[in-house]
């Protein structure tokens, strides 16, 4: 790493492992697609680690990694440690990545944290080992609770250099797939493709009362289409879901068509499987 203007002895290595269920499954789709979003995840420290950040202001590096398995991490980059600046609670829940991280599910900086203000680091990733992003694993010394380390204090053997990306999240089977309303926006470029091609009969299911809607995707953009229009607004345009909250949405996949099943009988599928699953009204919540 010196042959790289990188001390050793100024670096703290970081193995992200979210303690949020709903965070730990997208931050490496974060890592992957939305590199500020997840930087953004790391530019916040707990009180100890901030005093360890701030000796390094100017001088240091943080190498970043994500919880891969249990012992193991995987490599996400470099990070310079350029400086830092007090947040107020009020400021740092204006910042735009943080209520949008709030929304994939991290606690961030609550009200029952006993300190007035978290330190923000601006951390610059550098072009130092890129092409190892979602490629390097490494070895995690025990305890795995202790998710931040200096780099000159510790021993962490690389175990392997893929081929391709573990950060890439592998799409899965179509009905295999149950969604969260916030992990629309934030899906990786995968599984963005596969949907983009696929076209069928959707599902989407109400948590808070059990109540569904069937819906189809058809046409230009097929399923991602017509579930980034759900991102987007949260409804879609469709009248008896727009009071309610789309974070209690999941999205799953009842039948895939062929894609060049015409339109017509794309939207007769789709109303059988609104007599069969009885989601028109009043019992779920198709209107028609």
């Amino acid at each position: 790493m010196n042959k790289r203007g990188i001390d050793p002895g100024k670096v703290i290595v970081m193995r992200h492992r979210p303690f949020e269920r709903e965070l730990a499954k997208v931050l490496p789709w974060l890592a992957a697609d939305k590199p500020d979003l997840f930087n953004a995840y790391q530019q916040t420290q707990g009180e100890k680690l901030e005093r360890t950040m701030r000796t390094l202001e100017g001088a240091g590096h943080v190498a970043s990694f994500i919880g891969h398995e249990s012992g193991k991490a995987l490599f996400v980059g470099i990070y310079e440690i350029a400086a830092s600046r007090p947040l107020s609670r009020e400021d740092y829940w204006k910042m735009p990545a943080f209520t949008e991280l709030k929304s994939l599910g991290m606690k961030g900086f609550t009200d029952d944290q006993d300190r007035e203000t978290i330190l923000w680091f601006d951390l610059n990733l550098t072009d130092a080992f890129a092409d190892w992003k979602g490629k390097l694993v490494i070895g995690w010394p025990p305890p795995e609770r202790s998710w931040w380390r200096r780099s000159h204090k510790n021993e962490m053997p690389i175990l392997a250099v893929r081929e391709e990306s573990g950060l890439d999240a592998a799409m899965p089977e179509w009905n295999a797939i149950d969604l969260g309303w916030h992990e629309l926006a934030v899906l990786p470029s995968q599984w963005r493709a596969a949907l983009s091609h696929w076209r069928g009969i959707y599902l989407i299911f109400d948590e808070c009362d059990g109540k569904s809607y069937v819906g189809s995707a058809y046409g230009s953009g097929n399923l991602l289409s017509r579930w980034t229009e759900y991102a987007a607004s949260g409804h879609g345009g469709n009248r008896l879901l727009r009071n309610r909250d789309p974070k209690s949405f999941r999205f799953t996949i009842l039948q895939r068509v062929s894609p060049d099943m015409n339109a017509e009988d794309v939207i007769r599928l789709e109303s059988s499987w609104k007599d069969r699953l009885h989601t028109r009204v009043p019992f779920g919540l198709n209107d028609n």
